[in-house]
């Protein structure tokens, strides 16, 4: 049996496996070996169903995975169906995202995985920091180190120069940030410059332990304009955004932007892509028609003003009649559809390109 993993190892390395076309739907092999996916509830695919915990966020009940190609059953994304991470994948060839970690580990399946698609550590609730929704999520941290334990696995079956030469070729794929700055008292302009210098030392911790275990691949997902999900806009009696929380998100965004441009040169072989999310969403809540959108402001899927006064996604919440003209699915969380739209702005080049320094189609391709 081992060797039979050996020789897969070797198959993965050297040719990549053949998989599902992003756009066109046909057969095609992925631009990268493998994908592995660090972040949080954007990004989660099931690790949270695992995780043990009355409080401990998940999606594993109607209405979500309502639209979920195929089995329409609750699959722990928090979305009516696919999530961006899956459209990534496509768009890398791959059919959708790599398996979470804990349904892998459960499975006895991990190692298979990692060495043909990748992983998925991805948690709903996850922070930079290790304070944010720790005891209810897997924080960054922990994410960082299931990945270094799951590389031993790999070293052991298929040998050490085999996975670093597919680690270095993998697309690793990270979002996270968001409930940080949620959670988050920061008032002051010190005190958000003091949250802003904590955020990016853990996270360019984070990069750094990656890239010394053999990533070189990173797309970045920034956080999104948390001043206008539904959750937020209901506190507003007019249901506008929140500019406020909206200047913190654009400021992290920022702040990011330039540490990745400090660190890159540091850690030779390193290539990124990070993509503003507030420059993808622009059009959107400016012009939500012009989007394809008749809904910017309320989950399809909630109960009372705005959809976002019952919380989360219920089998008992009101769904909106057409779930593809909202923006939102939940009282925070994107519908498939605009998963899908964000993911095409990830990959789109141009004059209306939203990622610096390349395009996430252009990381891909670096060699």
């Amino acid at each position: 049996m081992k060797g039979a993993i050996v020789l897969l190892g070797l198959v993965v390395v050297g040719a990549l496996v053949g998989a599902v076309a992003a756009s066109a739907g046909v057969v095609r092999r992925p631009v990268v070996p493998a994908m592995f996916v660090l972040g949080d509830s954007t990004l989660d695919v099931g690790n949270n169903n695992h995780l043990p915990g009355k409080d401990v966020p998940r999606a594993n009940q109607p209405f979500y995975g309502v639209d979920f190609p195929g089995r329409a059953i609750a699959t722990g994304r928090f979305s009516n169906g696919y999530n961006i991470a899956d459209f990534i994948a496509k768009y890398l060839g791959f059919e959708k995202s790599p398996l979470a970690y804990l349904v892998l580990k459960s499975r006895n399946y991990l190692i298979p995985s990692a060495l043909t698609r990748g992983v998925s550590y991805a948690s709903a609730g996850a922070g930079i920091l290790d304070s944010t929704s720790a005891e209810i999520s897997i924080p960054l941290s922990k994410q960082v180190r299931y990945f270094a334990a799951t590389k031993a696995e790999m070293e052991a079956a298929v040998g050490r120069g085999n996975v670093s030469r597919l680690l270095a070729h993998s697309f690793f794929l990270l979002g996270v940030g968001s409930n940080d700055l949620f959670q988050s008292t920061a008032t002051t302009q010190g005190d958000v410059i003091a949250l802003y210098t904590a955020l990016i030392s853990n996270y360019t911790a984070a990069i750094t332990d990656l890239y010394g275990m053999g990533a070189r691949k990173f797309g970045f997902i920034s956080v999104s304009p948390l001043g206008c999900v539904p959750a937020v806009r209901v506190l507003n009696a007019t249901g506008a955004c929140n500019d406020a929380m909206n200047q913190i998100a654009m400021g992290f965004t920022a702040t990011l932007k330039s540490a990745l441009a400090g660190l890159a040169p540091k850690l030779p072989g390193l290539v990124y892509s990070l993509g503003d999310s507030f420059a993808a969403l622009e059009t959107t809540f400016s012009n939500p028609q012009a989007a394809g959108y008749e809904n910017a402001d309320s989950a399809c899927c909630g109960s009372g003003r705005l959809g976002a006064e019952g919380g989360y996604c219920t089998r008992n919440s009101k769904l909106c009649t057409d779930h593809d003209a909202y923006v939102y699915w939940d009282w925070i969380h994107s519908t498939q559809r605009a998963a899908e739209l964000g993911a095409q702005a990830l990959f789109n080049e141009g004059p209306a390109q939203v990622t610096a320094p390349i395009s996430f189609g252009q990381l891909a391709h670096e060699r």
